[in-house]
């Protein structure tokens, strides 16, 4: 998994928003969102919950 997608799981799973992260790492949205999917694909989650619970189980972030 690319190294910017990890930095969005983990942004995530500290409780921030798509646009928060998105404003606090210089992205669109749309960008953020592209990025957790690449995550999700990776990782086999159906949403996004799911996907950063199975980064953090797996020891991802």
């Amino acid at each position: 998994m690319p190294p910017e997608s990890l930095d969005v799981l983990r942004l995530l799973a500290e409780g921030h928003t798509t646009t928060r992260i998105a404003r606090q790492l210089g992205l669109s949205e749309r960008t953020v969102r592209r990025r957790l999917r690449v995550a999700s694909d990776a990782l086999g989650g159906d949403s996004t919950i799911e996907t950063v619970v199975r980064a953090v189980r797996r020891g991802v972030i």
